[in-house]
């Protein structure tokens, strides 16, 4: 599997931008990792530039990214405001600087946290301002895999700014 900076290194691109990072892996008590999406480019909605621009300008009155939240939809629209198919529970982020041009966050979705009440199909990932309701600011799909109620979900969420 990739690192992140190997697929960074094999998507260049001109100017500054803002790209987002995702990978989430499912973690079974008994047999360790079964499900690993990789490294995924997500979508930032219009409104997650916007806070973003928020945040470094001088107002500071953007929504700071504090959840992440698992879905069973798809693939956010620029426009889009919700995660399709919401899973019950977010996940409080955990965020750190990765060097000077990137900020990682890292989400545990604990089985004991019940934020599955039954065995789902989960398929996207989205990160949110708030732990309930608010604003998708930023988001995307990847392969559907199933998860348990005796699963965590460990997530990682990277912007990168170059």
């Amino acid at each position: 599997m990739e690192t992140l900076n190997e697929h960074i290194a094999v998507n260049p691109s001109d100017g500054l931008k803002v790209r987002g990072f995702f990978r989430v892996q499912i973690e079974d008590e008994q047999f360790g990792t079964v499900g690993d999406t990789g490294w995924r480019e997500n979508v930032i909605t219009n409104l997650g530039f916007l806070n973003i621009v928020n945040q470094l300008g001088t107002s500071l009155t953007g929504s700071k990214h504090s959840h992440l939240a698992l879905g069973s939809g798809g693939a956010p629209a620029t426009n889009a405001t919700t995660l399709a198919g919401e899973v019950e529970v977010r996940a409080a982020l955990t965020a750190a600087s990765s060097g000077s041009t990137a900020l990682q966050c890292t989400a545990t979705f604990a089985s004991a946290a019940s934020f599955v009440t039954n065995t789902q199909n989960i398929s996207n990932i989205g990160m949110f301002g708030t732990s309930a309701g608010g604003t998708l600011l930023s988001g995307n799909t990847y392969a559907s895999s199933s998860c348990a109620t005796n699963q965590a979900v460990n997530a990682t969420y990277t912007w990168t700014f170059a």
